[in-house]
């Protein structure tokens, strides 16, 4: 058996007047994701427990199976993973954003999708300054990079930016939750401090706001935590011989390694609207020709959202249909809209497909919530439940019904014994 499972991150949004009271997944048109939901079985699916942040490193972790009270540790353990930083103990791991003020309000979390390239030039530049035995800047993806304080204190309020748009940044500098974490927590407002001096007069930022660009003038460091204990996917699931992970997501890849599953990295994936969809399908549709678990993520839905682009959005939702799950499709043996689930085949060996987001991300709101997703499993030994179309309305109907979190994985693996 085969499994692949396509994750549209902050696919899911809100029902919006301005689509006939429809969410942006039912007014799309997506044929493809449609056809699983009516060859398969759906239902809606927690992502998010109770008393956690509903940040992509939670849901996609719980999707896998992963109780979070056990293993949550941000997400600054998981870019350093993805990045090759190997945590030594009481090393402090912090996502590390490059944002965009503008005067007392956080403009964007993104600089206006800032390239690695310049990224990775500010983040170096930020590391000849500012970096210590102590305190050492790594550069990742685009604006996402990472900060890593050895002995810091884990114990901090740090509120996500992307939670922030268009709000004052002051009100959310880092804070320490116990007296013992103040030392780490004015460090880290110190660090951006320093920052905001030295970036405003970098080259690459003057060059950018002399284009109309938004500079990237601050670091805004959260999600940190300390190495994770994760057990990989394939000892607690057996019958997989190996599984991987295709993302253009650092923290998404660190949950990928801890999980155990090795990275695939495609060509021209970029995290955003413009990312390598086909090269992904194609990714995808290799390594189950030697893995038996795929874990295929495509941001861009989630991006759209953050910026509250509905047009922009939609548009993500029906290339992912288009562009990922159409030609995967074709490969697994479903040629037309007539063929049932038992065509998804790989060489002889039966496909289950699964199909859902991590969380909602309404372009309304801007940023993540904690509302259930909804999902659809097709293929071998899946009876399909009746549900004729992809969405958080249809999905309501679906034979699963609300499953709680943690709990998705074990439905659609297989047990051994079975």
């Amino acid at each position: 058996m085969k499994y692949l499972i396509l994750l549209g991150d902050g696919m899911a949004d809100w029902r919006e007047e301005r689509l006939g009271n429809q969410t942006l997944l039912q007014y799309a048109n997506t044929p493809h994701m449609d056809w699983l939901a009516l060859r398969g079985a759906g239902g809606r699916l927690m992502t998010v427990p109770e008393g956690f942040h509903p940040g992509s490193e939670v849901a996609n972790s719980s999707i896998l199976g992963y109780d979070q009270h056990l293993v949550y540790e941000g997400r600054g353990p998981l870019e350093a993973a993805s990045i090759g930083v190997d945590l030594q103990p009481g090393d402090l791991a912090m996502r590390c954003n490059l944002v965009c003020l503008q005067g007392d309000l956080l403009k964007n979390h993104s600089c206006g999708r800032l390239e690695t390239a310049d990224g990775a030039t500010l983040i170096r530049f930020l590391q000849e300054r500012l970096g210590s035995e102590r305190v050492h800047f790594y550069p990742g993806v685009q604006y996402r990079h990472l900060l890593v304080i050895k002995g810091g204190d884990k114990r901090l309020r740090c509120t996500p930016p992307h939670d922030i748009p268009l709000t004052p940044w002051r009100d959310n500098l880092p804070e320490a939750e116990v007296p013992e974490a103040e030392e780490t927590a004015a460090l880290l407002r110190d660090l951006m401090e320093q920052s905001r001096s030295l970036l405003a007069n970098h080259p690459l930022n003057i060059e950018r706001v002399a284009q109309g660009q938004d500079p990237a003038n601050s670091i805004w460091p959260w999600g940190g935590g300390y190495r994770p204990q994760m057990t990989p996917l394939t000892t607690t699931y057996p019958q997989l011989h190996g599984g991987a992970v295709i993302t253009a997501v650092d923290l998404i890849r660190g949950i990928g390694r801890y999980a155990g599953l090795r990275v695939i990295n495609v060509p021209g994936a970029t995290g955003l609207w413009d990312t390598n969809l086909e090269g992904k399908a194609e990714a995808a549709v290799e390594a189950l020709k030697t893995d038996d678990f795929v874990y295929l993520h495509v941001e861009a839905s989630d991006e759209a959202g953050h910026d509250g682009d509905l047009e922009l959005k939609l548009r993500t939702i029906e290339s992912f249909d288009s562009r990922l799950v159409r030609p995967i499709l074709r490969a697994f043996g479903v040629n037309k809209a007539e063929d049932t689930a038992e065509a998804l085949q790989l060489d002889g060996q039966p496909v289950r497909i699964a199909l859902l987001p991590d969380h909602p991300t309404p372009v309304r709101h801007r940023t993540h919530t904690t509302e259930p997703v909804p999902f659809c499993i097709c293929g071998h030994g899946v009876e399909p439940d009746g549900v004729t179309a992809f969405s958080e309305i249809d999905e309501q109907c679906g034979a699963f019904g609300l499953l709680p979190v943690g709990s998705f994985i074990s439905h659609f693996i297989i047990k051994e014994e079975d």
